[in-house]
């Protein structure tokens, strides 16, 4: 069985990580959010800045700040492109 190229990660050391750096959160209901990650909690309430919302492919605003409800994360994942 092949090993993978990065270690595997828990959800919150993912996010420890990830502070200030973009970040993409896909929600129920076919919904993901990308933006900066601001703050979290132990429940997975995330707190983007800077934040894009994307429905089924299409984008559908931004906003300064956005507050994601943990019980509706599906995952997290870092945006391949940071710079930070």
């Amino acid at each position: 069985m092949p090993k993978p190229s990065q270690p595997i990660m828990k959800p919150m050391e993912i996010l420890r990580r990830s502070v200030e750096r973009n970040i993409l959160v896909n929600v129920r209901g076919n919904r993901e959010y990308s933006g900066v990650l601001d703050g979290y909690d132990i429940y997975m309430n995330i707190v983007l800045k800077n934040a894009t919302e994307t429905i089924n492919g299409e984008n559908k605003g931004s906003f300064g700040t956005l507050l994601v409800r943990g019980d509706n994360v599906v995952f997290v994942s870092p945006s391949g492109g940071d710079s930070a």
